[in-house]
């Protein structure tokens, strides 16, 4: 943080509405910016807990390693778990650390190393996107959509042999799956869109000098903070629907 935002943060205010000096260290739109993500990490938390409470209460459910065995876009049908997946994670996890890169240049005021580590975390975002578009085609092609499941015959390819379970309890549990999945992954793909169109902005605004002439890149932290909150996310939502 810039001498110049410091002294903004620790500034006394006299007016009469004002409440004094900061009681936090922090510059106020960063500290919104952590109340958003505070509020957003409930929604998703949520999300996820209901997930957790469908599946763990149902007598079945699909086999990770059978719904998600094929790497979509390629001839790999079968015999691959989580591969895919695995690529997608890989991916996000380097476009966070390109934003770590980008917010480290902002603190050296060097404005060409912020503009290419921020084109390499939206190169990243529409990596991802790209990967889970044709993950959901993938699974859609198969029968999997909202209140939308394959026939009998082909869902049958999702539980491990001899799962002793009736096709009333398969359907149901995979209409939860489809359901939640599409859902929560839909959620989630859409605060990546959402970073990467606001990375863009930002970019713009690093390429027309308007962070430069502030004497603060600190807006390239506030959007790190949030492009790390999306790449936690992901951590959770890898583990409750790839991994459990």
């Amino acid at each position: 943080m810039s001498t110049a935002v410091t002294q903004q943060v620790d500034e006394v205010k006299s007016t009469p509405w004002s409440g004094g000096k900061s009681p936090f260290d922090v510059e106020y739109g960063k500290m919104m910016m952590w109340f958003f993500l505070l509020s957003d990490a409930f929604t998703f938390s949520s999300l996820l807990i209901s997930y957790g409470a469908l599946r763990f209460s149902a007598p079945t459910w699909p086999s990770p390693s059978l719904v998600f065995q094929s790497v979509p876009g390629t001839s790999i049908e079968h015999g691959a778990p989580l591969v895919f997946v695995g690529l997608m994670t890989f991916i996000l996890i380097m476009s966070s650390v390109t934003m770590v890169l980008a917010v480290e240049a902002g603190h050296r005021n060097a404005k060409k190393e912020v503009v290419w580590w921020m084109i390499g975390t939206i190169i990243g975002g529409l990596m991802f996107l790209s990967c889970q578009a044709l993950e959901w085609n993938h699974l859609h092609s198969e029968g999997f959509w909202w209140s939308a499941i394959p026939n009998a015959e082909t869902l049958k390819e999702f539980w491990q042999h001899g799962a002793n379970v009736t096709l009333a309890q398969q359907q149901m549990s995979s209409h939860q799956f489809a359901n939640l999945f599409f859902t929560i992954t839909g959620f989630h793909g859409f605060h990546v869109f959402s970073g990467v169109v606001i990375n863009i902005i930002i970019t713009v605004n690093v390429l027309l000098g308007t962070y430069q002439k502030r004497g603060s890149y600190l807006m390239i932290e506030k959007v790190g903070l949030y492009w790390h909150f999306v790449d936690l996310v992901w951590v959770f939502v890898f583990t409750f629907f790839y991994l459990v």
